[in-house]
C-alpha cells in the first residue's frame, strides 16, 4: 500500500503534464474506445511470424491496435463504483494505462519506412510491458481494499467478477502482441526459443511441459509443507497412438494453467459442490490475506487470482478448465484446448452499449424456494397447538 501510494503521487503530476497526455487523454481514450478490438488467429500469428515477418506491417497493425484494446478497458474501468475506482491501487492502474496509451499514441503519424522508428516503438513497448508488470496484484489489492472497507453486494460481487474477467484478459492479449512483436523483430532480445515462433511453439511438447510445471509445484510444496504427492503421468495420443502428444501453443500460458492446477487436483477429501464456482472468484482465497510492500516480491497466494486467470489462459484462445470435484474424494481438473490454430481465436473484450447496461443491472430476488440449513420442527409447532 505504501508502494502504491508513492507511485500514484509520482503518476499524479505526470498525468497533469504533456508526459501523461493532459486534457488529451480523455479524447484519445474516446477516439480508440469507438474502435472493437481485431481478434488474431493462433495461424495468423504462425503465419506471419514465418513466412512474411514484416516489422513495418506489425509496427502499422499495433500503433493502431494496442491503443484499442487499451483505450476499450479504460472506458469500463471508469464504470466501476466509485469507492473501488477511488482506491489508490486501482487509480495506479489506471494512470499505468492512461500513460501507456498516451506514449503508443506518438506513433500514429510516424513514418513506417524510418528505422529509427521502429527501434523507438519497440522501446516503447518493452517500457509498456514492464510499466504494467504489478497489474494483477496491484488491481486485486485495490479490490481487497474495496472489499475490507464496504460490505459487497451479490451484485457489485457480479460486477466485479465481470469487469475482471474481461480486465485480465485485456492484459493478456496485449502482452501477446508485444510479446510477438518484440521476439520476432527486437535484435537485442536473445530470450527466445530458436524453434519458437515469438512466444509461440508450433510443436509444444505437453508431456515436457507438464513435468516442468510438477516440479515447480513440488519445490513449492516442499518448501511450505516438507513432503509433496507424487507424479504419476498417463500419456494418450488418440491421433497418433503410441506418439508424444505436440500441440500449437504458448507455453508459458500451458504452464501457468498447469502449475496452478497441480495445487489443487487430488484425492485429498475434494472440494464441496456448493463452492466450486467459489474456487474461480476474484474474491475468495483459501490463503491468509497477503500484504504488499515496496519489496520486489510478489505473493503466491492470498489475492485469490491463480485459477481464475488460469481459466482465462485457457479460454484466451477459446479453450476452457474446468473443476470436477467429489466431495470425500478428490478433484480433477480438465484443461479444454482448440485443436487447430485456426479456431484458436483471441478472446476479446469489448466495450460497447451492452457492456454498460451489465454493469447497472441489479440482480434481482430469487425466484425458487432457498431451503434453510436445517430442516423445521414440525413436532414443536404440533405440541404449541
Amino acid at each position: 500500500m505504501k508502494a502504491a501510494r508513492i507511485a500514484i503521487r509520482n503518476a499524479a503530476p505526470l498525468a497533469a503534464t504533456g508526459g501523461g497526455g493532459g486534457s488529451r487523454a480523455p479524447r484519445e481514450v474516446e477516439y480508440f474506445s469507438r474502435y472493437s478490438p481485431s481478434p488474431l488467429s493462433m495461424k495468423q500469428f504462425l503465419d506471419f511470424g514465418s513466412t512474411n515477418a514484416c516489422e513495418r506491417t506489425s509496427f502499422s497493425f499495433l500503433r493502431h491496435e494496442l491503443p484499442v484494446r487499451l483505450a476499450n478497458i479504460l472506458k469500463e474501468i471508469d464504470l466501476l463504483p466509485s469507492p473501488l475506482l477511488s482506491t489508490p491501487s486501482v487509480q495506479l492502474v489506471k494512470n499505468w494505462y492512461l500513460q501507456s496509451l498516451m506514449e503508443l499514441v506518438e506513433f500514429r503519424e510516424k513514418k513506417t519506412d524510418d528505422q529509427r522508428t521502429l527501434s523507438d516503438f519497440i522501446d516503447a513497448i518493452v517500457k509498456v510491458r514492464n510499466r504494467h508488470h504489478d497489474v494483477v496484484p496491484t488491481m486485486a489489492q485495490g479490490v481487497l481494499e474495496y472489499r475490507d472497507s464496504l460490505k459487497m453486494d451479490p451484485s457489485t460481487n457480479q460486477n466485479i467478477q465481470y469487469f475482471l474477467d474481461r480486465f485480465y484478459m485485456n492484459r493478456i492479449s496485449i502482452r501477446m502482441l508485444i510479446n510477438q512483436h518484440t521476439l520476432i523483430f527486437d535484435k537485442g532480445d536473445s530470450a527466445g526459443n530458436p524453434r519458437h515462433i515469438g512466444c509461440i511453439d508450433p510443436c509444444c511438447d505437453v508431456v515436457d511441459l507438464v513435468h516442468d510445471a510438477y516440479q515447480s509445484a513440488q519445490m513449492l510444496c516442499d518448501q511450505y509443507y516438507f513432503s509433496s504427492p507424487e507424479l504419476k503421468l498417463t500419456q494418450m495420443n488418440g491421433k497418433a497412438p503410441g506418439q508424444p502428444i505436440h500441440i500449437v501453443y504458448v507455453p508459458s500460458h500451458l504452464f501457468h494453467m498447469l502449475f496452478e492446477l497441480f495445487k489443487i487436483s487430488d484425492r485429498g477429501g475434494g472440494v464441496p459442490v456448493r463452492k466450486v464456482e467459489s474456487l474461480f472468484s476474484y474474491t475468495y482465497s483459501t490463503a491468509p490475506k497477503p500484504v504488499m510492500d515496496s519489496s520486489n516480491t510478489t505473493p503466491l497466494a492470498g489475492f485469490g487470482y491463480g485459477l481464475p486467470i488460469s481459466r482465462l489462459y485457457a479460454k484466451y484462445f477459446h479453450g476452457d478448465l474446468q473443476l470436477c470435484s467429489i466431495s470425500g474424494f478428490g478433484t480433477d481438473a480438465i484443461i479444454y484446448l482448440k485443436a487447430l490454430s485456426t479456431d484458436s481465436i483471441e478472446k476479446l473484450p469489448v466495450f460497447n452499449k451492452s457492456v454498460c447496461k451489465h454493469y447497472q443491472t441489479i440482480i434481482e430476488a430469487d425466484d425458487w424456494c432457498i431451503p434453510s440449513k436445517e430442516p423445521k420442527n414440525f413436532s414443536r409447532q404440533s405440541a404449541a397447538a
